[in-house]
């Protein structure tokens, strides 16, 4: 019988090895090891599966889509001059065919961007907080969030640049799940329904439509609350939200997401449709987006995106 000692050993080769080979060993069993967690946070394998599913299926509904996929961008990270940090949401102003971005803090401003990313105007918001979000709904109307807050700021914007108080606009606080700098990140509005779609960014992650809003701005009351939490879910493979934007051609929603530099396109039944990369060597841009934190869309369908620090970045379909 053969004794313990002199059992064969099935990785004898291992104890031969130098000392060198096993640490270049032990490396790569870490790094495979790290490679699968940074893979499952930023949810490859969901991309990969998506972008299979996606690609067969793209022509079985044409032109009713925005297809993210399908966009490139003609303005590349270009440093919006006159802003050194913090641009974060925009919004399309279809009525000025312009763009409505903000910045939160240093100081706090809303500001009024040409579409190829030039500052055109400029309103200190006074009174006003962590100030993450921006829609636009109409005849000069507009919306901010506070993250922190959840506080929802209504107000009109003035006919030429000039300061905005907080104490001058009608103010909505919903308080859900508050837990500082992760609160509401992104706010739309749907106009034909009267209905503002807004994100929280994590911990958790969720989505809130609110109904009855402008009606109500106006002396009607009528509003009405509906978590869509179940919407983003496992659907939406992000690690957080930072801004959504609602089209109203095709009536879906576009989801930003700034940890895993994502885009999502979701239709009114909570279902993705399409994707976009964010992540240079995924896509044509030069370097990744730093910190993307806002996304819109013109009349035109052009598609814009901002990003911390100062970045503006346009994209158009082939």
């Amino acid at each position: 019988m053969t004794s313990a000692a002199n059992r064969p050993f099935p990785f004898r080769g291992l104890s031969a090895m130098s000392r060198t080979a096993k640490l270049w060993l032990v490396v790569g069993f870490l790094g495979t090891g790290a490679g699968l967690a940074i893979s499952e946070h930023q949810h490859w394998d969901e991309r990969l599966e998506f972008d299979i599913r996606s690609g067969l299926s793209a022509a079985a509904a044409p032109g009713t889509n925005i297809s993210l996929a399908d966009y490139r961008a003609y303005i590349d990270a270009k440093p919006v001059k006159g802003i050194d940090r913090n641009l974060s949401s925009v919004a399309y102003d279809y009525d000025e065919d312009r763009l409505l971005a903000v910045i939160n803090g240093g100081p706090t401003e809303l500001l009024a961007l040409s579409k190829s990313g030039d500052v055109i105007g400029r309103y200190p918001l006074d009174g006003f907080g962590d100030v993450e979000g921006v829609a636009y709904m109409g005849g000069g109307r507009v919306v901010v969030s506070d993250e922190r807050s959840q506080q929802l700021a209504f107000f009109q914007l003035p006919a030429t640049p000039q300061s905005i108080a907080l104490d001058e606009a009608q103010t909505l606080s919903l308080g859900i799940n508050l837990n500082g700098n992760k609160g509401f990140e992104g706010v739309t509005y749907d106009a034909e329904k009267d209905r503002l779609y807004v994100v929280k960014e994590k911990n958790p992650r969720q989505l809130y439509e609110i109904s009855g809003v402008g009606s109500s701005l106006d002396h009607r009351m009528h509003i009405q609350i509906l978590d869509r939490t179940d919407w983003i879910g496992e659907k939406v493979f992000a690690t957080d939200l930072s801004d959504i934007h609602f089209d109203p051609k095709t009536r879906h929603l576009i989801l930003l997401s700034d940890e895993s530099k994502l885009l999502f396109e979701m239709t009114d039944d909570g279902e993705i449709v399409s994707t976009r990369n964010l992540v240079g060597w995924l896509s044509e841009l030069k370097h990744s987006a730093p910190q993307p934190e806002g996304v819109t869309l013109d009349k035109d369908g052009n598609l814009y995106v901002v990003s911390e620090p100062n970045l503006f970045y346009a994209f158009r379909k082939n």
